[in-house]
């Protein structure tokens, strides 16, 4: 009423409307503290159980600190009150700093628990071939595989599987040598009619050519029975680190849309009660972190990737399985995906159509905090959706571990190199860049001075 007195909110007010969670109870995920309050007065902190099952998007411009803020949200998970099955998909190579998460006591348990932390770097990363769908197969294929080339692989893969089919394999276990001999016998025909068509000959030479480039290769991740077992990827108490920063685009999209079927597949079958054992039974939920989120659901194109994630955002909260999208261009990101995405974390935005596709994906962006977004700064995020009660300006909470995606100082090296300690190291290893000691001349061929 007109006159009445008005106070401030208490801190303890204030935590307990703002968080749906205290901090290090179970389920509780302390992401920061409020912004407009002194650090750390009154913590800001999600309810993991809604944040993975309805799946999370962290949002936010280069530097403005997405990365750092999936590495507290991933400490978080580690704990000895949430102790999840995590993996992070790492395109750039930069959350090996997590590995002093493993067997770190600040996250230990009463019991004796500790974290665990596993890297795959690419040479260890392994794709079985049986895994691969005929899109797959398509989709690595280089540009210029005509129309009349993929009719010819289609009718490979239907004949493979029918056969494998008859001899009672269950699992269709095969190899790409398997593959390529059914593609080959289609240069001979069904009858003497069909045989010697060279229009049909050169095509599906062109076809064996092409799928030899892509998967004869000693490189190949593509293996015939090897691959990435689903247990060993995800274990509760366990982050695994999926370093895929020396593999191809395309290829790092086909191993993302395996991967998700596979574990999909598992979750389902062992959650209906038809897997009690082997590679398809995964007894627990698990959440999957997609760094740079928009090269595995990009916006206006066909990536294998992309169908698989749509399936898992709108169905993966029944049957346990969590993803989590980060991503510095919003306006890049497939709009079905990012739509599906119930919790998010917002940060410093300033591209103005980034802005627009967050107010027309995210639910509860309203204008008054889309205002806000470009005069955030490092550090200071927007956090709205049902991990939290109500959209609240948030101060992320400083890293345990140490953070692997920060930015150089370039001044900074630049002086370093011309230091008296660089030269006398560079001296001592005889560095090509040093000037020569002998007083030759240059030669010259011709015009040019060497």
């Amino acid at each position: 009423m007109p006159g009445d007195r008005v106070f401030l909110a208490s801190s303890e007010t204030l935590s307990r409307m703002l968080s749906a969670k205290r901090v290090s109870e179970t389920g509780s995920a302390h992401i920061g503290s409020l912004l407009t309050r002194e650090p750390g007065e009154v913590p800001v902190v999600l309810s993991v159980r809604d944040v993975v099952s309805t799946h999370l998007a962290i949002l936010a411009s280069t530097g403005s600190g997405k990365s750092y803020t999936a590495g507290v949200l991933i400490e978080e998970l580690l704990n000895s009150y949430n102790r999840a099955a995590v993996l992070i998909v790492d395109p750039h190579g930069e959350y090996h700093t997590l590995a002093s998460i493993q067997g770190d006591k600040t996250f230990s348990g009463e019991d004796g628990y500790l974290p665990e932390v596993k890297i795959y770097t690419p040479d260890r990363i392994r794709v079985r071939f049986s895994s691969l769908t005929d899109a797959d197969v398509r989709y690595l294929l280089p540009e210029g595989t005509s129309d009349k080339m993929l009719h010819f692989l289609r009718q490979a893969y239907r004949s493979l599987r029918e056969r494998l089919t008859a001899e009672g394999r269950r699992e269709y276990l095969y190899s790409y040598q398997d593959l390529r001999d059914e593609v080959a016998k289609q240069q001979y025909g069904k009858d003497d009619r069909d045989a010697g068509d060279g229009g049909n000959v050169s095509s599906i030479q062109g076809l064996l050519w092409r799928l030899d480039s892509r998967f004869d290769r000693n490189d190949s991740i593509f293996h015939p029975h090897e691959h990435l077992e689903l247990t060993e990827l995800y274990r509760p108490g366990r982050v695994t680190i999926l370093d895929l920063s020396d593999i191809e685009q395309q290829e790092q999209q086909v191993i993302v849309g395996t991967l998700l079927r596979r574990v999909n597949k598992a979750r389902v079958l062992t959650t209906r009660g038809e897997a009690a054992s082997g590679e398809n039974f995964l007894d627990y939920p698990v959440f999957t972190l997609l760094e740079e989120a928009h090269r595995f659901a990009p916006a206006g194109a066909s990536v294998v990737s992309t169908k698989v994630l749509r399936q898992i955002l709108s169905e993966g909260r029944k049957f346990g399985v969590g993803i989590g999208l980060i991503t510095q261009r919003p306006g890049k990101l497939d709009q079905d995906v990012l739509s599906q995405c119930m919790t998010q974390i917002i940060m410093r935005i300033v591209n103005p159509i980034d802005q627009q596709t967050i107010a027309q994906s995210v639910e509860g962006a309203g204008r008054s905090m889309l205002a806000e977004l470009p005069a955030l700064t490092k550090g200071q995020a927007i956090i709205a959706g049902v991990g939290t009660n109500t959209p609240v300006l948030c101060r992320i909470r400083p890293r345990i571990t140490k953070h692997g995606g920060e930015t150089f100082d370039a001044p900074a090296e630049w002086l370093k190199w011309h230091s008296e300690g660089e030269s006398a190291k560079r001296s001592q290893n005889n560095a090509p860049y040093l000037k020569p000691t002998s007083e030759k001349k240059p030669e010259k061929i011709g015009n040019i001075r060497i």
